[in-house]
């Protein structure tokens, strides 16, 4: 279940706090491939399931940025802000690929509110540090710091 703000302003009193937890997600080879369709990244490592039982992980894995792209699939599952005209997703500060995510894992993301600050038009921007945590493993997948800037509805 999301945290959900009411206003953009009310997230000034959850800086430093955990927001909370996606659902799992599993990672197939379809969505593997589809990825790889989509940017042109065909390294063996990704799409040849044969070769990449004998490489250096066992099998395939995801893409670093297919992980890092599915952030947008699970933010909106941990944070919810009320009363605004939109949301932009308006960058990164930050980006690790600590652990390969090998096909047929579970992935999931936790967020922390890091900072919010009101920007120039009275839009508040918010930096949230996601991790997204591989089910079993110790070391996540990616953590990424994401900004976003949230515009008050008039």
């Amino acid at each position: 279940m999301a945290t959900v703000f009411e206003t953009p302003a009310d997230l000034e009193s959850a800086v430093g706090k955990h927001l909370g937890y996606s659902d799992w997600l599993e990672i197939t080879q379809d969505r593997i491939d589809r990825f790889a369709e989509a940017t042109g990244d065909h390294q063996w490592i990704h799409v040849d399931p044969e070769r990449a039982k004998r490489g250096p992980f066992g099998a395939t894995i995801a893409h670093g940025y297919l992980t890092q792209s599915l952030v947008n699939h699970f933010l909106p599952q941990i944070v919810e802000v009320h009363g605004i005209a939109m949301g932009i997703n308006y960058g990164a500060d930050r980006l690790r690929f600590p652990a390969p995510v090998p096909v047929g894992s579970r992935i999931r993301a936790g967020a922390e509110l890091v900072a919010v600050e009101t920007v120039k038009g009275g839009a508040v921007q918010t930096k949230v540090r996601v991790t997204v945590e591989i089910e079993g493993q110790e070391r996540p997948a990616c953590v990424i710091d994401t900004i976003s800037r949230y515009v008050p509805a008039a």
